[in-house]
């Protein structure tokens, strides 16, 4: 039981910093202007790690490399850590199971980015509904437009309603359970 409490509170704590630094760097790619609360809201909790490794690793094409380094480091934390907490025997292991480590980080990377797009096709969905002159309406759009965009080209609104959203869901479901389930599969087959 406790173990189970350390295994949640890991996947919190490590989940919640890799989502920040995924946001960061997702930002930043997908062009949303930094000047609204939810944008100034990942930069400053993000910051404290993010300005003292740009110093080591600036910036290209346009693209926050540090933030995207961070987003892998805080997933491969995570994956050691709970493997820690479940007894993985890293000692007798050796070091013929860090690429298995380093492919299943790979996988809970694209997890969590999928399940991050998810959510933000869902937000950006509910507020065109709802309140579609909402500050935060912009930003959500702009989030979601580089996943929706291309349904939309082949998808006709039915009845001025985009059922672009629900193409995207199933797409992104489709990656979940396709390519990033066999990585993860492969990582865990070196693992063990």
């Amino acid at each position: 039981m406790m173990q189970d409490a350390l295994q949640f509170l890991l996947q919190v704590v490590f989940g919640l910093a890799a989502t920040a630094f995924w946001l960061r760097f997702y930002l930043q790619w997908a062009r949303v202007p930094f000047h609204n609360s939810f944008s100034q809201f990942i930069v400053k909790v993000t910051n404290f790690a993010v300005k003292p490794l740009r110093r080591f690793i600036p910036g290209f094409f346009g693209l926050d490399w540090a933030s995207l380094l961070l987003f892998f480091l805080a997933e491969f934390l995570w994956v050691m850590a709970s493997h820690w907490v479940a007894g993985y025997p890293f000692l007798a292991a050796g070091a013929a199971v860090w690429p298995g480590f380093l492919l299943f980080t790979l996988a809970a990377c694209l997890k969590l980015a999928i399940y991050v797009l998810i959510a933000l096709i869902f937000i950006q969905a509910v507020i065109s509904w709802v309140n579609p002159f909402s500050p935060m309406a912009p930003v959500f759009h702009a989030l979601s437009r580089p996943v929706l965009a291309p349904f939309q080209r082949f998808i006709p609104p039915v009845s001025g309603i985009d059922l672009s959203p629900l193409a995207a869901f199933v797409m992104l479901q489709l990656m979940l359970i396709a390519p990033v389930a066999a990585l993860e599969r492969a990582g865990h087959a070196m693992i063990w």
